[in-house]
């Protein structure tokens, strides 16, 4: 399955599973809802740069050589 349409089956997991948590007061399950949550933003984040990627192989390379550099000279 696609990385973005199982980010957003785990987003929309989540989202019902802290809610759960809400009503009933359970800690436990409303963390877990919000793991993932996280995930699933993540896993979707991660499908839309590899479908760019593919898609716009130049412009990725540019961005990733623009992010390299930043995080170098803040490193440095």
């Amino acid at each position: 399955m696609d990385d973005r349409v199982e980010g957003t089956a785990r987003d929309f997991g989540g989202r019902v599973q802290e809610a759960v948590g809400n009503m009933t007061g359970d800690t436990k399950t409303q963390a877990q809802g919000l793991y993932n949550q996280a995930s699933g933003q993540a896993q979707q984040a991660a499908g839309q740069f590899t479908d760019m990627v593919k898609s716009q192989p130049l412009t990725a390379a540019l961005v990733a050589l623009a992010v390299g550099y930043v995080l170098g000279r803040l490193t440095a």
